[in-house]
């Protein structure tokens, strides 16, 4: 029904058209084509003033109600510290343009109406006036120079590289078909290298394992940075053109396949601090969900967004992330909590080139595992809590032979006890339930005694070494599960004595 009303009134203006266009040929016949003419003329000029009036009034009542919508206006200055420098530039261009801009679209129609084609006049043609091209030439010249020297004072001071990157919150995004890629370095800061024949299904990036710098960064789902800090961004793209823009601090560059850019810039407001600074507006008051009144404010679901500012193919719009700006304790919190991409998904596999060797970050990892343990230990009131397992000591399966890896763990145990050198210890062996109670038994004892053994030739002292077996009696978990009977088959060490 609505449709049919939609076409009908199509027609009915159509007609109306037909009939207007033919009344006023009537009249042109009856008052003559040079009358007509001169009226329509008149009509014409008259319009264009109408117009160019009726354009400037609703540019100007239209840009100062939304003005609280736009970039570098109301609510949204800059959110970084070379933002107000942009902004201050955009300023500059904004006011000289827009001057030129009213100047020459008012005179453009004041001119069509003043000079209208009327009775008893002539047009006059001027065929040169030099003095006039020269000055018309000149102030555009000058002008543009003028903001092209401000522009490069601006871009100099956003645009500078640091040799020395230690002090920064590095992050690299690569940009793809319809998404992006966000890598943090981990605690050495460091992003490692990449090559792009290494890319596969489980290596999206690229990054070259054999580069010990790769093997603690991580990958985000989102943007986390710190406010105050300054941040240097390394970007770059897979496929095709696309464009880095994170509108509210100002920052947009072109993320290009094969040759990656940077961007360095320093957050000034966290999220929180924004979305405060929004909910004094009443835009912002408004819902969220314009179909559920109930919804939060718009100003509670604001959220920094990363886009892309290319037309990179259809689906172009997905490419949004969330950028979250928060304080420095709260980022170190965060990071600290990203597991990293090669331990998560390469390690033990087929493709992690360190397959039967520890690295270092898993040594300082074990060693504070085994410090906590070992300090909680020390200080339990009940005998059965004092204690240690040693987490990474294996043997070979069904035997007593040590794997190569557990003398990294022993050594923390003639550490510790030629650090007490009062310490007495009884070193227990334990098993799942699978097979023989009775081999089992046996099995542990045999352990327990290689594990002594260990001690004994590393310059502990016999007396302070007891090896006890307990086979499958002690469990700690459920034997029914592999998760369980890997959890009981264990080495550990109790405290006897201090």
């Amino acid at each position: 029904m609505q449709l049919l009303i939609v076409i009908a009134s199509i027609v009915l203006l159509t007609l109306i058209v037909i009939q207007i266009s033919k009344l006023n040929e009537l009249a042109t016949r009856l008052k003559g084509e040079e009358e007509a003419q001169n009226d329509t003329n008149r009509s014409q000029g008259n319009l264009l003033l109408l117009f160019v009036v009726a354009f400037f009034t609703l540019f100007i009542v239209s840009g100062l109600y939304y003005k609280n919508y736009y970039l570098g206006f109301g609510p949204h200055e800059a959110a970084s510290a070379h933002g107000k420098d942009i902004d201050w530039l955009f300023w500059i261009t904004l006011v000289i343009t827009g001057i030129v801009f009213f100047i020459t679209q008012f005179l453009l129609f004041f001119f069509a109406w003043k000079f209208r084609g009327r009775k008893g006049h002539k047009a006059q043609y001027i065929s040169h006036d030099s003095k006039l091209e020269i000055i018309w030439t000149l102030v555009p010249a000058i002008t543009m120079t003028l903001l092209v020297i401000g522009g490069m004072d601006v871009w100099n001071k956003v645009m500078p590289d640091v040799e020395d990157p230690s002090e920064l919150v590095q992050l690299e995004v690569t940009g793809y078909q319809f998404a992006w890629d966000i890598r943090y370095p981990g605690p050495d800061n460091e992003l490692g290298n990449k090559n792009f024949r290494l890319i596969s299904s489980s290596n999206p990036l690229g990054q070259d394992w054999t580069d010990k710098r790769n093997l603690d960064d991580f990958h985000a789902s989102e943007i986390v940075l710190p406010v105050g800090k300054q941040v240097r961004v390394r970007i770059t793209a897979k496929d095709v053109l696309h464009s880095f823009y994170l509108p509210q601090f100002r920052v947009k560059m072109d993320a290009v396949p094969g040759m990656p850019t940077y961007f360095i810039f320093t957050p000034t407001k966290t999220t929180e601090e924004y979305r405060k600074e929004l909910s004094k507006y009443p835009e912002y008051q408004l819902p969220s969900d314009p179909e559920d009144p109930n919804s939060p404010p718009l100003w509670q679901t604001f959220n920094y967004e990363l886009a892309c500012a290319e037309l990179c193919g259809t689906g172009h719009y997905s490419m949004r992330r969330i950028v979250k700006v928060v304080s420095q304790e709260e980022f170190e919190k965060w990071a600290s909590e990203q597991p990293s991409f090669f331990m998560s998904n390469v390690r033990g596999t087929d493709e992690d080139p360190y397959k039967g060797e520890y690295l270092e970050m898993e040594l300082k990892q074990h060693a504070k595992e085994y410090k906590a343990q070992l300090e909680k230990a020390i200080e339990a009131e009940n005998p059965d809590d004092k204690i240690v397992r040693l987490k990474y000591v294996t043997f070979e399966t069904g035997l007593a032979k040590l794997s190569p890896l557990s003398r990294y763990e022993l050594d923390r145990v003639v550490e510790t006890l030629k650090e007490y050198p009062h310490m007495k210890i009884e070193i227990a062996g334990h098993t799942d339930n699978t097979g023989d109670a009775e081999a089992n038994l046996k099995l542990s004892q045999q352990r327990a005694e290689v594990v002594r053994s260990y001690l004994l030739e590393h310059g502990i002292e016999p007396e302070r070494l007891t090896a006890k077996g307990y086979g499958s009696s002690r469990p700690q978990a459920s034997n029914e599960t592999e998760e369980g009977r890997q959890e009981n088959r264990r080495t550990e060490f109790k405290i006897l004595d201090l």
